[in-house]
Parts: structure tokens; C-alpha cells; sequence
């Protein structure tokens, strides 16, 4: 690891989600019987790259079931690295499945140049501001794959849908908190916030008998 990132605690398995938890239920009780009856919280770590940063982008505002279908239509037709993606057709990528805006975001990421092995050094905040310079990749997507591909273990995704309405459920609010209201709250949960995530997906699962993240 390079010396910036020696600051930025990384998660790399399940004794780090452990150890998280713990902190948290200890620090705030109502995420202490959020977890109460759940199962053990999941990894979810995942690789890094253009894939999944390709992946992302195919997620975002579609429901878990149809980003797989599309995904595995991408897998299919070998359009998971770079140079394919950048060499085909805008109605090549439609006919797997993205709109036109997604087909833009797709090229655009093919050809950002993206240094994936320098972002594995490089403090969160400077890998989201890298990643959100791209087209189709705003701070949900960045931020989802600081978590999950980098492994970060304070990173939160506030604008999150599902994490909202975890948040108005475990923390009993009138309403969803809007972006800005859950950045804030989850200042509390510092330095654990991306376990934090977890709990609240975990919780946003069980409470709503289904997925609220791929």
C-alpha cells in the first residue's frame, strides 16, 4: 500500500465486518437491535477494474433482477473490458440491454484511460473525485465501488435509496432523509460507516423481503 492510503483502514474480511459491528452496536444501540435476529452480515467485497465500475453504471436505476439479466447479457457478448466496449456500435450495446444514455457511459468509460492499480492507492476521497470526472459515474456509483472493489472501511453512499429508507426504519424518522441529512448522520458512524451500509442493506433485506443492492 502507498503511504496516503496507510490512514484509511481496509477491509479484508469477515473479522473486519466483526469487529465494525461491533463498534457500532456499542456506539449506537439502535443499530445494535437493527442486527438483532439478522444473519451474519456479508462481505460483499468484490474485484476491481472496469468491469465493475461497467457493472455499476449498469445498475443504477434499474431493480436488481433486470441489472443481472442485462449483465449477463453483457458477459455473453464479451463486452466487459475496455476496447470491445469502446469499439462497439451504440445499437450493439442497446440490443444487450443498455438505453442510450447507458451505451453513452459505457463508451465514455472505455475510453476515460483509468488507472485502476493507482486507485488502490489513493485516499477515498481522491478516487471518487477521479471516478466522477467519468460521464454515467456520479457519487452513488463512486462511492459503491470505494466500498466494495477498494474494500474502504468509512465509506458511506448516502444518496442511496435503500439506505434510506433502512435509516427512517432502524433510526424510526417520519420520513426518508434526503441525501444530505444521511451524510450528516452518518458522520456518527465514522470510522465504521461502510459496515454501517451493510448493516442497513441487511436490515432494508429482511424488513422488505428483498435486495436494496447488487
Amino acid at each position: 500500500m502507498g503511504e496516503r492510503l496507510v490512514r484509511e483502514r481496509v477491509i479484508i474480511g469477515d473479522a473486519c465486518i466483526a469487529e465494525g459491528a461491533d463498534w457500532l452496536g456499542r456506539n449506537e444501540p439502535r443499530f445494535a437491535r437493527a442486527m438483532d435476529g439478522l444473519p451474519p452480515l456479508p462481505l460483499r467485497l468484490k474485484p476491481d477494474g472496469f468491469a465493475e465500475l461497467l457493472s455499476a453504471i449498469v445498475s443504477q436505476q434499474v431493480s436488481v433482477a433486470s441489472a443481472n439479466a442485462i449483465w449477463a447479457r453483457l458477459q455473453g457478448a464479451g463486452m466487459t473490458e475496455p476496447h470491445p466496449v469502446a469499439a462497439a456500435r451504440t445499437d450493439e450495446l442497446r440490443a444487450l440491454g443498455l438505453s442510450q444514455q447507458k451505451a453513452r457511459y459505457a463508451h465514455a468509460l472505455a475510453s476515460a484511460g483509468i488507472d485502476y492499480e493507482a486507485l488502490r492507492q489513493m485516499p477515498a476521497h481522491d478516487v471518487i473525485k477521479t471516478l466522477t470526472a467519468v460521464p454515467g459515474i456520479g457519487a452513488w456509483t463512486a462511492e459503491i465501488y470505494v466500498m466494495f472493489s477498494l474494500g474502504r472501511a468509512d465509506v458511506f453512499a448516502p444518496g442511496d435509496l435503500a439506505l434510506q429508507e433502512a435509516a427512517r426504519l432502524i433510526f424510526d424518522l417520519p420520513a426518508r432523509p434526503k441525501e444530505r441529512e444521511l451524510r450528516a448522520m452518518s458522520e456518527a458512524w465514522s470510522p465504521w460507516r461502510s459496515v454501517a451500509a451493510r448493516i442497513m442493506w441487511a436490515y432494508y433485506k429482511h424488513s422488505k423481503q428483498r435486495e436494496g443492492i447488487r
